[in-house]
């Protein structure tokens, strides 16, 4: 039994312990390839999650990780592939502010949604729902975003790539198939050079992008490249966690 993570603990111990912090994986359900589970953006989400609130908790910070929300938004093309699992942003918004509604009255003040997945947006909806929710701290972070790929790994990508292989590898190996049986990951981009070059942003159609649904090649993954990229993530994340744990809300500028 972690007491920091909520699926795991009882009411013996929350009934005796005050938290500080709420942590709310979020990830998706949509293919990887053909070598990594439809769950790999909520497995590891969930994972560092954990991870992260443990070695907060070791600090002495109060931390609790919810179950994770496994609805993500999915892009055109991909959202066809079979038990594809797509979720549009109104009913996210709506499952997020339940989500702040319950823990607001429990007097939780303190949140962090922990991202998993690039099709999911958050920002606008935090900014919709704050003013619901004056005095409660609410934060993102998406933890695929915090170190440039080349830190850690030898190829590009952000769908199934040798980034995320990497993870389940060392987090569910016994989920991750032989990595020959993998596609190359290989994506086609836009011919319009805006587009490239990010003057203009549209949604990928998926099936047009990758014939396997990665974008990255996996091949040179290994657990022992998610060992270490995850050391450092969790590291980041659970020095957040004890920040905002010990911040006074009232005094948050300089």
């Amino acid at each position: 039994m972690r007491p920091y993570i909520l699926e795991e603990t009882n009411w013996k111990q929350i009934k005796n312990q005050k938290y500080e912090v709420a942590v709310l994986p979020w990830g998706a359900t949509e293919p990887h390839n053909y070598h990594l589970p439809y769950g790999t953006d909520s497995l590891e989400t969930a994972r560092i999650a954990a991870d992260a609130a443990k070695k907060a908790w070791d600090k002495g910070s109060k931390i609790m990780v919810l179950p994770a929300i496994p609805l993500g938004i999915q892009n055109m093309g991909q959202i066809e592939l079979p038990f594809c699992l797509h979720t549009r942003l109104s009913t996210q918004q709506m499952i997020l502010e339940d989500m702040l509604s319950a823990l607001y009255n429990q007097g939780i003040r303190k949140f962090v949604l922990l991202n998993g997945h690039g099709g999911n947006d958050f920002k606008q909806i935090v900014r919709d729902l704050q003013p619901e929710f004056p005095d409660m701290f609410i934060s993102i972070v998406e933890w695929f975003k915090m170190f440039p790929l080349a830190q850690h790994f030898e190829e590009e990508g952000d769908h199934a790539n040798e980034m995320e292989t990497s993870v389940i590898m060392h987090y569910s190996p016994e989920l991750v198939r032989p990595l020959e049986e993998a596609g190359d990951g290989k994506a086609k981009k836009f011919k319009l050079k805006s587009l490239q070059e990010k003057v203009a942003w549209a949604p990928r159609h998926w099936g047009k992008v990758s014939e396997d649904t990665g974008v990255g090649n996996p091949k040179k993954a290994s657990a022992e490249k998610g060992k270490k990229f995850l050391d450092d993530v969790t590291t980041k994340i659970g020095d957040y966690l004890v920040e905002l744990d010990e911040c006074d809300l009232d005094d948050l500028y300089e």
